[in-house]
């Protein structure tokens, strides 16, 4: 295994997002998916507010988009990365597509094959940043060491989610407020914190 990717991490802090898109545009030129941004925002409400959250495969331990391929075509490298359909077995049936619980593979008609981020591997291998991580201002998404991340960064990291009884483990961290509440409950009520409102400290005087 390559020690350089085991010793980093990807984390999605959507806290921190502001929208700008950066990652969108900077996603078209990872050379691992030919000029495709396969990242987007969502709106976290869009009647009520304009915050939005990047959504990027999450890289899960064990990948229900693998799963239900009938084609063998979606691998899963010794690294945890999960990657695009391999184009020679792809069929394009989109099975992958409608299974995964974070809706992150898209197909594309042109080359006739099912895409998904891949932690920009030729990147994240060589231990550089993925492209949206190494261009986002707000650093929402980032890319380094647990130390490194301890040392600067505000918030707790949660590797599991929960959509209904089926737990979802995950390669990609998700910052949270509070570790100890267990997995992040997708189907649940959204529990509301203050961190959240302001999270990089501002009204508490956090530096």
């Amino acid at each position: 295994m390559n020690p350089l990717v085991i010793d980093k991490m990807f984390v999605i802090d959507q806290s921190r997002c502001i929208g700008c898109e950066a990652c969108v545009q900077a996603c078209e030129e990872c050379g691992t998916h030919r000029g495709q941004s396969l990242i987007h925002l969502e709106f976290v409400d869009r009647g009520a507010d304009t915050r939005t959250a990047p959504m990027v495969c999450m890289h899960c331990e064990d990948p229900t988009c693998a799963q239900v391929c009938p084609a063998d075509a979606i691998k899963q490298n010794e690294d945890g990365v999960v990657q695009s359909a391999l184009k020679p077995r792809c069929i394009g049936c989109s099975n992958c597509v409608l299974a995964c619980p974070f809706g992150v593979p898209k197909y594309f008609a042109l080359p006739d094959q099912m895409m998904k981020c891949d932690m920009c591997y030729d990147r994240s291998s060589a231990g550089l940043a993925p492209m949206c991580a190494s261009v986002c201002p707000s650093e929402a998404l980032w890319f380094g060491t647990e130390e490194e991340y301890r040392r600067n960064r505000r918030g707790e990291l949660i590797h599991e989610f929960r959509f209904g009884s089926q737990p979802v483990l995950t390669k990609v961290a998700t910052v949270v407020d509070d570790a100890t509440l267990g997995p992040i409950d997708v189907m649940g009520t959204e529990v509301a914190t203050r961190w959240q409102d302001d999270p990089f400290g501002i009204e508490e005087g956090w530096a």
